[in-house]
């Protein structure tokens, strides 16, 4: 049996001793600081501090100085090189025979830890099992009252980002309440420090990994298909909270600048900060865009007026004009602020005959000319205007740039894949692919191979066919080269034109998605700016396996059918754009002739042409007739 009055010296209550403190204060204090100081600036510095700490508290012995601490596992030079410096430090203010091992604290909390455990051994007296009863009763109290942490995510990452493009969202008036995936990253990525897009070197993850976070935590909602993502009453509460204190350090920063011009320029400086908080945010935000506008041609939209001076009337209605063209167009690029980027699909340079394709790129790279290696979902060669960045003190690497898809696009062909392709059905399908694609200059680059076309499984008067009709009937512009030489010539060529070409263009973003394709403004904002997509926007929308409408369907529909092109497919959408409308349309009318007839006088193409009654009546009975066909 357990004899409850047994001696003391005997009572065993757990650890006799209380853990050791750390034998090097100082060090742990100065990483510490460090630690804080780098979480409070958002850095990510504070994940190596934080290593170092928890490897120096696990070191028993004494350090003498920062060199001695890089036997430590997460220790560097760098950090070594800190903690010599603030060893220094304390010498020069302490004297050089300060103890840095041994602080007054440390003393003062081990002899408070021994004390508290001295006491449970100095009282075994009375029911020593009720005492542990109450004793483990109020551990299991203590851990069931530990609150959860609030999930808050980190200043300039992607849900941070996520959270206050929604809310900023939902304030504007007229807002949807909701946000599409291309509209959120192009308007998130200003307040994100990684790229939503292009995942870090070595990772696999982007900033928009953080949104599976937002929806798992009950933050973030998405609906819909398209996607369409709003916040829930949790996030929205979160998000204000974090868009106060964003203001907050804004207000404080502005008004901080003002001072400080202030007392340089004198009392001739006129004091904004005085107005109110709306005014003064529409002032800073003109004042912003016009020393922009300064740097650039007047032609391109300029604010300023001719003399230089703006009434604050004016600017105020200029600044709300800003605002609401912002809010259509998103963002822009003024002449100057971008880079014009051949982007090469990375089925050009890898796969098949790989000796032939590295050609390109190394004639291309002989051109001097500037090219990225990335997947495309429609065409072969693309260009985007892709804003320059500066790096950022402190960060590995440079912020990522926004880039525009310009208008011209290249589909490049073999004779042998042309003729490939027009056997297994690409051929037309890829042309539809890039009509639909949204960009509105697209090219055919043919290789004639030499002699190589007189072997093919087509003959060659079907393949120069093909090729005419990509001109005359689907309005591409063709190119014929002989190689793979003259083709990395001519997209060198086309390369410096475009640079030419949009040198003095001040570039705005559209989402096509909720402004369609921009044709009419690209006509009357010609040679001054242009309406352009986002690089992101095109590429999804050029997915070949995504999602597709009813409408779209009943176009792939209609082109399976013999003689029914593009074009034929578009003209018969316009007027019945489902099945179930051109199925109504057939039981209007009265008899079987009228019915073969319905789609005979639709209009088709730039010339304008009749459909035909024999195409009519082709697709009536592919619709109409119950049973098989015959």
């Amino acid at each position: 049996m357990f004899n409850v009055n047994m001696p003391a010296d005997q009572v065993c209550l757990g650890r006799k001793r209380p853990l050791p403190s750390c034998p090097n204060p100082l060090f742990l204090q100065w990483l510490t600081e460090l630690r804080d100081s780098a979480k409070e600036k958002g850095l990510k510095t504070q994940y190596v501090y934080q290593k170092a700490i928890n490897s120096l508290k696990k070191y028993p012995l004494p350090l003498k100085n920062g060199k001695e601490a890089k036997i430590l596992q997460n220790f560097g030079d760098g950090i070594c090189k800190i903690l010599d410096e603030r060893l220094q430090k304390h010498y020069r203010e302490n004297g050089s025979d300060a103890p840095i091992h041994l602080a007054n604290s440390c003393l003062t909390s081990n002899m408070a830890s021994s004390k508290q455990m001295e006491e449970p051994q100095k009282k075994p007296s009375g029911n020593f099992g009720e005492h542990m009863k109450r004793t483990q009763t109020e551990v299991r109290k203590e851990k069931g009252t530990k609150k959860k942490r609030e999930y808050v995510p980190q200043k300039r990452s992607g849900g941070y980002a996520v959270l206050l493009t929604l809310y900023r969202h939902t304030q504007m008036p007229g807002s949807k309440g909701f946000m599409f995936r291309n509209e959120l990253q192009t308007e998130a990525q200003p307040l994100c420090d990684k790229s939503f897009t292009v995942p870090d070197l070595g990772s696999k993850y982007t900033a928009w990994s953080s949104v599976s976070t937002l929806i798992q935590k009950d933050l973030l909602v998405k609906t819909h298909n398209p996607a369409r993502y709003s916040l829930t009453d949790q996030g929205l509460a979160l998000a204000e909270k974090l868009n106060s204190e964003e203001t907050g350090m804004t207000k404080e920063h502005v008004e901080q600048k003002s001072e400080e011009e202030n007392s340089q320029d004198g009392p001739d400086v006129v004091d904004l900060t005085l107005e109110e908080e709306g005014e003064e945010e529409e002032q800073e935000e003109k004042e912003s865009w016009s020393s922009k506008s300064s740097e650039r041609p007047t032609s391109a939209l300029s604010v300023n007026q001719p003399g230089g001076v703006v009434s604050r009337s004016d600017a105020i209605g200029k600044s709300q004009n800003l605002e609401t063209g912002k809010a259509a167009m998103g963002w822009n690029l003024p002449p100057g602020s971008y880079d014009i980027v051949l982007c090469v699909d990375f089925i050009e340079t890898t796969g098949g005959s790989s000796g032939r394709k590295q050609e390109l790129a190394k004639e291309l790279q002989r051109n001097g000319v500037t090219f990225d290696i990335r997947k495309l979902n429609v065409g072969d060669f693309l260009w985007v205007a892709r804003e320059k960045v500066t790096p950022v003190p402190g960060q590995l690497r440079p912020p990522v740039g926004k880039e525009l898809v310009l208008d011209y696009i290249i589909e490049r062909k073999r004779m042998d894949d042309l003729c490939g392709s027009i056997i297994d059905g690409r051929f037309r399908e890829q042309k539809f692919r890039l009509k639909r694609c949204g960009l509105h200059k697209p090219i055919y680059l043919v290789e004639e191979c030499g002699s190589a076309a007189a072997h093919l499984s087509l003959p060659e008067s079907t393949l120069q066919q093909a090729i005419v009709n990509t001109q005359v009937v689907d309005g591409f512009f063709v190119k014929r080269v002989q190689d793979v030489k003259e083709s990395a010539a001519y997209l060198t060529i086309m390369t410096r034109y475009l640079q030419k070409l949009y040198q003095n263009c001040t570039l705005f973003c559209r989402s096509r998605e909720l402004e369609g394709d921009g044709k009419e403004e690209r006509v009357q904002t010609a040679n001054l700016s242009c309406s352009l997509m986002t690089f992101t926007e095109f590429n999804y929308g050029a997915v070949k396996n995504k999602c597709q409408t009813v409408r779209e369907v009943f176009a792939r529909q209609l082109m399976q059918i013999s003689g029914v092109s593009g074009d034929k497919a578009a003209a018969v959408l316009e007027h019945y754009s489902t099945v179930s409308s051109l199925l109504q349309a057939y039981d209007q009318c009265s008899n079987e002739t009228e019915k073969e007839k319905l789609l005979s006088s639709i209009k088709y193409g730039k010339l304008k042409r009749n459909l035909g009654p024999a195409l009519s009546r082709t697709i009536y009975q592919l619709y109409c007739t119950h049973g098989p066909l015959s």
